[in-house]
């Protein structure tokens, strides 16, 4: 037998203890893997949805909540501001670009956004079929909308009120779809796009079917929030100063309000890798006491070993391979386990349209983690193999039974 099969032997020889070490290796490595999938995978969608976007100009209220509202759509805007802001922003000389979004209905949970083909080009998004919206009361759908919903070029579908699914629906006014854009794992693969327009004709029945209106039109009407790129870096000096001296208009910067979310979210990622590195360090910890355990009761089968012939090295590296193999079998299964529980989230967030994650999302901290699980199992067995190393034969094979 080699030595990997007759420490596989030894591990199982005592299947509680080691049923219960892999137990416990396997959560840490599950709860490592989790954490650092979900994390990662946030934290890139907050750097892709923040693409192009350099100000988010809104009604007065909380900065986080624009920026939450504006740019991943996961909160309600703090109200209207009138269109006319819209005009302001753009003879502003510092503002390259800005687009307005039309907030205030869905399609089975999917918002729809009131907008400019400019939209498109902040995420450098494009159709997959179908062309954009020409007229009044057509729209294009996200990927990951048409694709849930089972909607193509062609099809007609009413919104509802408000950003819940169990708002009225606007019997009165249906959308026809008229292009499905193209994956582009972005925050638009989610949202159901139209024209400002649009959503003013479904909100304001007399104007149904206009495309266009009057100044005095204009002076009435409003937006939600507006999306600004600014065309030189003096901009974010002046600008939002400028925005926030307005009676109705607020400025919230996205680099700002999203790096202090992620820091309130990373004392929560923080304390679930402390708890995962306390499970770790308790598994390491457990199966070096079952390793120095089972030496003490194994050690005149090691004397009768090495009368055999067998060599220090050799037996030494028995409990070193018993911890590698409980090490291997531990990150197999909390990896299986870490991908399960985010595949588990991410149909859950499905369900809500929140932030889409993917158990299929690669990152080199899992080679980092395994390579430290090894090297831990392997710093485990350390005391257990130098004992076996130091096996007293003589002594052992004299001793009466």
């Amino acid at each position: 037998m080699t030595l990997p099969g007759l420490a596989w032997r030894y591990l199982w020889a005592r299947p509680l203890v080691a049923a219960l070490n892999l137990v416990m290796l396997s959560l840490g490595v599950a709860a490592m893997v989790f954490v650092s999938l979900t994390s990662e995978q946030i934290d890139a969608q907050m750097r892709r949805g923040l693409q192009g976007i350099d100000l988010v100009v809104g009604a007065k209220g909380s900065p986080l909540q624009l920026i939450l509202a504006g740019v991943f759509h996961l909160d309600a805007p703090s109200g209207n501001i009138p269109l006319t802001a819209l005009q302001a922003l753009r003879d502003q000389p510092l503002v390259a670009r800005a687009v307005p979004l039309a907030l205030g209905d869905n399609l089975r949970g999917f918002r729809i956004v009131g907008t400019e083909p400019a939209y498109l080009q902040v995420y450098g998004a494009v159709l997959r079929e179908g062309q954009l919206w020409q007229a009044p009361l057509q729209a294009v759908l996200g990927a990951e909308v048409a694709t849930s919903l089972r909607l193509g070029p062609g099809a007609r579908f009413n919104g509802s009120h408000g950003l819940s699914q169990q708002g009225p629906a606007h019997a009165q006014a249906p959308y026809t779809v008229s292009g499905v854009l193209a994956p582009c794992a972005c925050v638009l693969d989610r949202l159901v796009l139209t024209s400002l327009e649009s959503v003013w004709a479904v909100h304001e029945p007399a104007h149904a079917g206009e495309e266009k209106h009057d100044d005095e039109d204009d002076a009435l009407r409003e937006v939600s929030l507006l999306l600004v790129s600014y065309r030189s870096p003096l901009a974010a000096v002046s600008l939002p100063r400028w925005v926030n001296a307005q009676a109705a208009l607020q400025a919230a910067a996205p680099a700002l309000e999203s790096a202090r979310l992620l820091r309130m979210v990373g004392v929560g990622v923080e304390v679930l890798l402390g708890a995962a590195a306390v499970l770790l360090a308790v598994a390491a910890l457990s199966v070096f006491v079952a390793l120095t355990h089972a030496v003490r009761e194994r050690e005149a089968d090691l004397a009768m070993l090495r009368m055999l012939g067998a060599r220090a090295w050799r037996i030494a590296a028995l409990p070193l391979l018993e911890a590698l193999w409980l090490a291997a079998l531990g990150l197999v299964l909390g990896l299986v386990l870490g991908h399960a529980m985010v595949h588990g989230l991410s149909l859950v967030l499905r369900e809500q349209q929140s932030l889409p994650l993917t158990a299929a999302w690669w990152t080199p901290t899992v080679l980092l983690l395994g390579a430290g699980v090894l090297v831990l199992a392997a710093v485990a067995a350390l005391v257990p193999s130098w004992r076996c190393f130091r096996l007293d034969v003589t002594r052992l094979l004299q001793a009466p039974r």
